[in-house]
C-alpha cells in the first residue's frame, strides 16, 4: 500500500465512522516497532507503522487508523483525546478501534545473562542486568540470593 492509498483509506474511514473530513496528511513510518500509529498534536498528521500495511494485517490496520482518528477528531474538537480520558474511551469503543496495537513479532527479546537462586527455597530469577545480592532478597521467602550463572 502506498502513502496515497493510505491517505484515501484514512479519509474514507474518517467520513464513514466520524462523519467529518480528515484534512491533514498520513505518513508511513518504517521505523516503528512497538506502536501501530501516532497522532502528532502540533501539525495534526498521522503516522502509521509500515509493518501493518501488509495484506494479512488489514483488520488490525483498520483498528489502528480508527484509534488515531479518535485522537485526531477529539483533539480538534477540544475534548479529552488522551488514552485515560472518558471521551477517548467512549468514542474508541463506539467506532470499534483497537485499544492497543497487536504484537506481530517486531519486539526484540533480550536474553537473561544472570541467573540468581534463593539460598533457602531455591526460587530462580533470570535477569538481563546484574543485581546487588546484598540489597535484594527472594520475593517468595525473603532469604538471600546467590549468583549461579553469568
Amino acid at each position: 500500500m502506498t502513502e496515497q492509498e493510505l491517505q484515501q483509506l484514512v479519509e474514507k474511514l474518517s467520513l464513514q465512522y466520524f462523519g467529518r473530513r480528515f484534512r491533514h496528511r498520513v505518513k508511513i513510518n518504517r521505523r516503528m516497532t512497538t506502536t501501530g500509529g501516532r497522532y502528532h498534536l502540533t501539525d495534526h498528521h498521522l503516522e502509521i507503522n509500515a509493518h501493518f500495511l501488509a495484506p494479512q494485517y488489514h483488520e488490525e490496520l483498520l483498528g489502528i487508523i480508527k484509534h488515531e482518528l479518535v485522537h485526531y477528531h477529539l483533539h480538534l474538537a477540544g475534548r479529552g483525546f488522551r488514552h485515560r480520558d472518558a471521551d477517548f474511551k467512549l468514542l474508541l469503543r463506539h467506532v470499534g478501534g483497537l485499544r492497543y496495537a497487536p504484537d506481530i513479532g517486531l519486539r526484540h527479546q533480550q536474553k537473561a545473562k544472570y541467573v540468581y537462586v534463593c539460598r533457602k527455597c531455591g526460587q530462580k530469577y533470570f535477569r538481563v542486568r546484574k543485581i546487588n545480592v546484598h540489597r535484594y532478597s527472594c520475593g517468595k521467602c525473603g532469604a538471600q540470593l546467590s549468583l549461579i550463572k553469568k
